[in-house]
Formats: C-alpha cells, sequence, structure tokens
C-alpha cells in the first residue's frame, strides 16, 4: 500500500513540476517592468532648483514639506525642511525619494500593493516606504535621482513632487 502512494505522489509530483516549469504554457510577458536605465547623478544646483520649486507649489497651498532629493541609488543629494514641516516626516520624506530611486518608480505602486492586501510588501526591504508621494526623476529616458515630500497628505506630498517631475522633463 505505501509503495501505491509513493509512486502516486511521485507521478503527480512529476506532472505538476513539469506544468510549473513549462513558462510557453503561462502567460509571461516579454521585458521588464520598471527597466530604467540609469543616467548621469542628479547634480546639487539641479537639486537645489527642483527642491526650490516643489517648495513655491507648497507656500501656494500652505502646505508645510520636508522635500529630499536623491541620486539613482538613494542617497542624499539635497533636503530641504520648510518652516513648521513635522519632525517625524523628515526620515519619511528621505525613505519615499529613496523607496522612488531604488526600485526605479512611483512609491503609490507600493501603497497601492499594500492597500489590495499585498501584505509581504513591508518585508521586500525594511526602509521601503509605501506611502504616496515619492517619484523617479527621469531624463532624455534615464533615471537620474529622485524626489520625496512628506508631511501632508500622500496626494499632496505627490503633487509637490510632480512639480520636480515636470521641470526634470522640460
Amino acid at each position: 500500500m505505501s509503495k501505491f502512494i509513493l509512486t502516486s505522489l511521485v507521478a503527480f509530483t512529476v506532472s505538476f513540476t513539469s506544468g510549473l516549469v513549462n513558462a510557453d504554457s503561462i502567460n509571461v510577458p516579454d521585458g521588464m517592468a520598471f527597466d530604467i536605465p540609469y543616467g548621469t547623478a542628479i547634480d546639487l544646483e539641479t537639486a537645489k532648483k527642483l527642491t526650490a520649486a516643489v517648495e513655491a507649489k507648497a507656500s501656494k497651498h500652505r502646505w508645510k514639506l520636508n522635500i529630499a532629493v536623491v541620486d539613482q541609488n538613494g542617497d542624499l543629494v539635497h533636503f530641504s525642511r520648510m518652516d513648521g514641516a513635522q519632525l517625524g516626516s523628515i526620515n519619511i520624506a528621505q525613505g519615499k525619494a529613496r523607496t522612488a530611486a531604488r526600485y526605479r518608480r512611483d512609491t503609490r505602486f507600493f501603497f497601492n500593493a499594500f492597500e489590495a492586501g499585498r501584505t509581504f510588501i513591508g518585508t521586500l526591504d525594511p526602509e521601503l516606504i509605501a506611502s504616496a508621494g515619492g517619484l523617479p526623476l527621469i531624463q532624455s529616458g534615464k533615471l537620474i535621482g529622485a524626489i520625496g515630500c512628506s508631511g501632508a497628505s500622500g496626494d499632496q506630498d505627490d503633487a509637490a513632487c510632480q512639480v520636480a517631475v515636470d521641470l526634470i522633463n522640460q
């Protein structure tokens, strides 16, 4: 009897795993999502200009933000804390920028995944920030860094960061 069970188990395992290994039988897209090539890192002068533009937008709407600009690896290039911005958002702004740079995508992607019940998101990287307000900076099709804003709502943080993205693309 045990020989029959063992033989059946082996046959099931072989047929099950052969179906998994056959990539032609599953719909796998060509290419990689978010496969943005790396460019030359954002320089301090450009980072300061972007930060000033974000500050102007935030001031217009009375948002008190922490603003971080990082290079492609997520290392800080420039940081600004507007008067009255909450201190707890300093690390969050830097984390949003770092997440957007390292994963080459909008941090809202991770927020949406978490909201959809994918709770594994936080275990991928303990420094990952799954909140709107972190955007990659792409110039001429290449990642040069990222910007992160924190201190207002996620949508407000995101709208402020978008000013920098728009400025890079002019």
